[in-house]
């Protein structure tokens, strides 16, 4: 699987955090809004993810250095 540039990554979760504070600050700006979703879809598309909660976490844990990442579960095997 081919994943994003982690510069890509970084920036483009800098511009979602710093727009989700610019629209809890003005929630009726529909200028803000509108930027808030736009970088919103973004980080979706970059971290494969269907909602902007879940790609921020998923842009958050693929950033992490590895040392402090948590281990995933071992996949089950069948036999």
């Amino acid at each position: 699987m081919l994943l994003p540039a982690k510069a890509e990554v970084a920036r483009h979760l800098k511009l979602y955090r710093s727009w989700e504070r610019l629209l809890i600050a003005h929630p009726c700006d529909r200028a803000v809004q509108r930027q808030f979703e736009n970088t919103a879809y973004t980080l979706c598309v970059l971290m494969g993810e269907c909602t902007a909660r879940v790609a921020a976490d998923a842009a958050e844990e693929y950033l992490r250095p590895r040392a402090s990442r948590r281990p995933r579960p071992a996949p089950e095997l069948r036999g």
